[in-house]
């Protein structure tokens, strides 16, 4: 009982951890342990805030399958009609531009009209069948090459505006050649380039609707693409053969006898005529019987006044002359332009050669003589209209 431990009251139960244990280590005999040091506790992190969290969409719910259609009998199927079409118009639309095609014709046909006139429609159905014609060689073309077809539509149709507006050529005494049946229209020659064969020849067709054959020289056709236009246009070589064989198939055939000593004649020596050569058109017309109709043609002495000439350098060419006017070589291209002189051309009375002798034309001294009557007349008449003349280019 006296070596009993005394427990203090307040002690019951559970023995604590502070003097409890101190006062049975002392009752041991045991040297007080040390109290460890408190470690230091670490403040507790700030606890995250919670992230936003997005709303969940409720899930769609799910459509009902469709019931599948029973399917018809064998002797029941349906058959699908189309929708019946609106009828077939005769306009129908551009896609593009959403304007009917024949609105768009008609303004066409319109334009044309005011910048063609009213006949455009049947001027061009006849290009077009010219077209399909010369496409399939539906022409013709006589021995000598002449294509009158060309000849009319193109080189008359070129030439007459040169002949009407720049030339202004005034025709005189165009009843005298001989409506139908051959002739031989002769006249001077002027100008440096043969550009008043071309002039006689509209103003033959557009004042008797007959083509002119004129003679060429032998010059025209040595030149390649200028022997192919004389062909189709009518001309062909001056020579006797030639010239009998169109005269007796009932031709006007044009001749210049002063050949280039005609047109390459300074301007000093203007409307005098050289001479008529032989008298070879002459003797064509007296073996066919045809009239001779004398031409005389005022004005293109002055297209190209000629004042100076280079032999050498012609002769090194082949050719008769080189001319030098007051406006080439000087001015280039430019100088090749004719001046707008004014001109007329007067036909004289035929000469008839159907009363003479079969045999005139073998006569010399006959020959001759034709010839020179041919020449004073020209020469005569080129005196009257320059003397009737009030100004060149007037």
């Amino acid at each position: 009982m006296g070596d009993a431990e005394i427990i203090p009251i307040g002690t019951r139960g559970r023995p604590g951890r502070g003097a409890g244990k101190t006062s049975s280590s002392a009752a041991r005999g045991l040297a007080p342990t040390a109290k460890p040091a408190a470690k230091p506790t670490a403040k507790p992190a700030a606890k995250p805030e919670p992230a936003a969290v997005a709303p969940v969409k409720a899930a769609p719910k799910p459509k009902p399958k469709p019931k599948p259609k029973p399917k018809p009998a064998p002797d029941e199927v349906e058959v699908e009609v189309a929708a019946p079409r609106p009828p077939a118009t005769t306009v129908d639309r551009d896609p593009a531009a959403g304007i009917p095609v024949g609105d768009w014709l008609a303004a066409i046909q319109v334009g044309a009209r005011e910048v063609f006139g009213e006949q455009w429609e049947p001027q061009l159905a006849q290009f077009l069948a010219f077209l399909r014609r010369r496409v399939t060689g539906d022409y013709t073309v006589d021995e000598y090459g002449f294509d009158q077809e060309i000849t009319q539509r193109f080189f008359m149709a070129t030439l007459r505006p040169i002949a009407e507006k720049w030339f202004r050529i005034e025709v005189r005494g165009a009843e005298n050649i001989p409506t139908t049946g051959g002739a031989l229209v002769v006249s001077n020659h002027s100008g440096t380039v043969p550009v008043d064969g071309l002039m006689t020849m509209v103003s033959i067709y557009d004042a008797t609707g007959r083509h002119l054959r004129p003679l060429g020289a032998d010059l025209v056709f040595r030149m390649p693409f200028v022997s192919t236009l004389a062909r189709m246009g009518g001309t062909t070589l001056a020579c006797n053969e030639d010239a009998e064989r169109m005269l007796s198939g009932g031709e006007l055939v044009g001749v210049w006898p002063e050949g280039f000593k005609g047109i390459g004649k300074p301007y000093s020596e203007r409307y005098k005529l050289q001479r008529f050569g032989r008298g070879g058109f002459v003797a064509a017309a007296l073996r066919t019987g045809v009239p001779i109709v004398p031409l005389s043609v005022v004005g293109a002495e002055e297209i190209f006044p000629l004042v100076g000439n280079l032999p050498s350098l012609a002769r090194l060419l082949g050719l008769p002359y080189i001319p030098i006017t007051p406006f080439f070589p000087w001015l280039g291209p430019l100088g090749l332009v004719p001046l707008p002189s004014k001109w007329l051309l007067e036909f004289g009375e035929p000469i008839r050669t159907d009363e003479l002798d079969e045999g005139a034309a073998d006569d010399p001294m006959l020959v001759f003589n034709v010839t020179d009557q041919v020449r004073e007349t020209i020469q005569q008449t080129l005196y009257t209209l320059l003397m009737q003349r009030q100004s060149v280019f007037r």
